[in-house]
């Protein structure tokens, strides 16, 4: 599991996500991203290891992190390549939050 950067080139929206799921050992992406406004799927144009972005360490207590992320939010399965029409989201199988 990495985080990835998106951008649509047709809407000129961009997105980030700790979702994208890549070969073991690489940064080669398994699964594609839906843009919410267009439906058209995405693989990042830049993934990087989930860490820290302060101490790079993956599991931290830094007060303050660098990355905006909202642990309240929901994971979008409807635009996620990995889940779309299964039972079972990302976020229930493994997720960032025991990371970060």
């Amino acid at each position: 599991q990495k985080y990835g950067y998106f951008h649509c080139k047709d809407c000129k929206i961009r997105w980030e996500s700790a979702y994208v799921w890549c070969i073991s050992g690489s940064n080669k992406v398994y699964f594609k991203q839906l843009c919410r406004k267009c439906q058209k799927s995405f693989n990042p144009y830049r993934v990087e290891a989930i860490q820290c972005q302060i101490c790079l360490r993956t599991r931290c207590s830094c007060p303050q992190k660098k990355r905006h992320i909202d642990l309240k939010r929901p994971h979008r399965q409807e635009l996620c390549g990995r889940c779309k029409g299964k039972r079972l989201s990302c976020d229930n199988t493994y997720s960032f939050k025991y990371i970060i």
